[in-house]
């Protein structure tokens, strides 16, 4: 399945590339994986994705990342 998807990492990723999340959209589900364990894939929509991004943005999971 992962051969024929054309995944995307964020141009922020680390430089070896081990340390990125990776995203696709197949098929109009959005596709997730770390680059690091890509046989893991979660699924969601680009409206769940959209408001995961909104709250990025805004600030709400600034405390994970601490």
């Amino acid at each position: 399945m992962t051969s024929e998807i054309k995944w995307q990492k964020s141009s922020f990723s680390g430089g070896g590339g081990e340390q990125c999340l990776e995203l696709a959209n197949a098929a109009g589900e959005i596709l997730v994986r770390e680059s690091d364990d890509p046989n893991v894939i979660l699924k969601t929509t680009p409206a769940k994705l959209r408001a995961f991004i909104q709250g990025v943005r805004a600030g709400e999971f600034d405390h994970f990342a601490r």
